[in-house]
């Protein structure tokens, strides 16, 4: 298979999945190494592909749905967990993570998480990997993107959020 060919699988793949797509499953269906994916998504972000890398894979960006809005939280790193299932619980996605760093500025982790098996999947990855969280940086403090489905969705996150005490004022 020839470069582009491949690349546009990967394009296909990504517009076809349900959920993120690792580059080893990637690499597995298309009978390359890891890195051989990780250098053609570079490439097609290069080329303008809207493609994000989160946690678990490579998602491709599709047009938002719903009520998209940030969300600026504050919670210990423990708090974590419980603070993304709350929202998650509520038909939300948790798009990404962003903190404003005194050196960096303005630093985003994508997150892409829609369900609870999201969330344990990133904790395992968080735990596995002894991996401090982006708001560790900021004393707690951080803004998420949240995709809902409705205004009302929404207002019940925020509402599940102050109840917990994780909105920031």
């Amino acid at each position: 298979m020839n470069t582009a060919l491949r690349r546009d699988r990967i394009l296909e793949y990504l517009r076809h999945s349900d959920g993120p797509l690792p580059a080893s499953a990637l690499a597995g269906r298309l009978s390359v190494s890891r890195q051989i994916i990780v250098g053609d998504v570079a490439l097609l972000r290069a080329a303008g592909e809207r493609i994000t890398a989160t946690p678990r894979g490579y998602v491709l960006e599709r047009p938002r749905q719903g009520v998209v809005r940030a969300v600026a939280c504050l919670h210990r790193p423990e708090d974590m967990e419980r603070e993304l299932t709350l929202m998650v619980d509520q038909g939300c996605t948790v798009e990404d993570v962003i903190i404003e760093h005194p050196v960096y500025g303005q630093l985003t982790g994508p997150l892409a998480l829609s369900s609870r098996y999201d969330i344990s999947e990133f904790i395992r990855k968080v735990e596995k990997n002894d991996a401090r969280p982006l708001s560790a940086l900021t004393d707690g403090v951080h803004l998420h993107t949240l995709r809902c489905p409705s205004q009302e969705a929404l207002d019940r996150t925020l509402a599940a959020l102050d109840e917990a005490g994780f909105l920031a004022k």
